[in-house]
């Protein structure tokens, strides 16, 4: 049985199932939130030490001004009337990607989050945000010129964003769509990756569970035999 210890998720779908509900896109993100918090509680209750969610990609500014906008106070709301929740189930949060270019009152809300969270354990929730796997390469090569150490896997490795943190088991992306969007290549690259059909706001606790238990049961060779 292989044991689970980090999970990624692309969350696809939120603007499709709004539109499909005859809804906005942004009603789909909104409702997309509710799919977040019960993967965050089976999370829990799998006892899996790390979630990372595909939030925003450095690639999303190419969308209307108003999603984007939408989506910025969606997080902002989120961070704002959840925080004593997560702080309660034990969970910390991690912010990975450019940071630099969300506006002011989110970017206070998410070091002040990454604070109040920075000694918890049962879980920790890595929230990918404005990243680019791309660009996350190239700092990460930049770091290690900077410090002057050798350029091998291992310095990769401990000068990435997701540094000190096992590489993702399992990688869910729903919507029915068959790509990496720029996420997690490097660490990606042994990684179980499950596509599933739903949307994600129609992404179940049940459905999540059955991958966990798919995934428990795979023959994992790593390159040998």
């Amino acid at each position: 049985m292989n044991p689970v210890k980090h999970v990624a998720i692309i969350m696809d779908g939120n603007g499709r199932w709004g539109i499909k509900h005859k809804q906005s896109r942004n009603a789909g993100h909104r409702e997309g939130l509710n799919t977040v918090d019960l993967i965050i509680n089976q999370c829990i209750h799998n006892k899996i030490e790390v979630l990372t969610l595909y939030t925003f990609s450095s690639e999303n500014w190419k969308r209307p001004k108003n999603e984007i906008t939408f989506l910025f106070k969606l997080l902002e709301n989120f961070l704002s009337k959840k925080i004593n929740e997560i702080i309660k189930k034990d969970i910390r949060l991690k912010f990975i990607g450019d940071l630099s270019k969300l506006p002011i009152k989110l970017q206070k809300l998410i070091k002040l989050s990454e604070k109040k969270t920075i000694n918890k354990k049962s879980l920790q929730i890595n929230i990918a945000l404005n990243y680019g796997s791309k660009i996350e390469l190239i700092n990460t090569i930049k770091k290690i010129k900077q410090k002057k150490i050798q350029l091998n896997e291992k310095n990769i490795d401990k000068n990435l964003n997701t540094k000190n943190l096992p590489d993702p088991d399992i990688l869910i992306r729903t919507g029915d769509t068959h790509r990496l969007s720029n996420f997690l290549l490097w660490q990606l690259s042994y990684t179980e990756i499950f596509f599933e059909k739903k949307l994600w706001p129609d992404f179940t606790s049940k459905d999540f569970n059955k991958i966990i238990n798919k995934f428990k049961n795979v023959k994992r060779n790593f390159g040998s035999i």
